[in-house]
């Protein structure tokens, strides 16, 4: 139950030519300067045991890239602090941006992407996050995402 996006917003298809960048499901490197992870903002859905999930794209510090990367098929990564980031998706049905939210990537076991924690704001989507969401709201995102306009 959930929509994700398969680049950050930054990416251009001219990208797939530079010899320093890079897209993969998981991992984005622009121009050898942008690094970007792929995780799930994770919204319980109220009066279930479902959970929503936005696939999205969080840029990080190049260290932080860089140790992720290092981490990435080890076993016990989940024991990594959360790396900060900044939200690089665009979710258009909310009223305000969501480009550029503050985020903590917190790495899970391999083979699972991180959960994206969003700061704790009065941004509609951080408030989603945090108080969850109802059915009829899933389905007013399942509409909007998938007939747009």
């Amino acid at each position: 139950m959930g929509y994700s996006t398969i680049a950050p917003d930054v990416w251009e298809p001219g990208f797939e030519n530079d010899p320093d960048s890079m897209l993969s499901s998981d991992q984005c490197v622009i121009r050898g300067r942008h690094f970007f992870v792929r995780g799930l903002i994770e919204i319980p859905v109220i009066g279930s045991e479902d959970v929503f999930s936005w696939g999205v794209w969080v840029s990080l510090s190049k260290d932080n890239f860089a140790r992720a990367l290092e981490l990435w098929n080890a076993e016990g990564r989940e024991a990594e602090k959360p790396y900060f980031g900044w939200l690089s998706t665009e979710l258009a049905l909310y009223p305000e941006s969501t480009t550029n939210l503050k985020t903590n990537a917190h790495t899970r076991p391999v083979g699972t992407r991180p959960f994206i924690e969003l700061e704790p704001t009065d941004h509609p989507l951080a408030v989603e996050q945090r108080n969850g969401i109802t059915h009829a709201r899933v389905r007013e995102i399942a509409t909007a995402v998938l007939h747009p306009g």
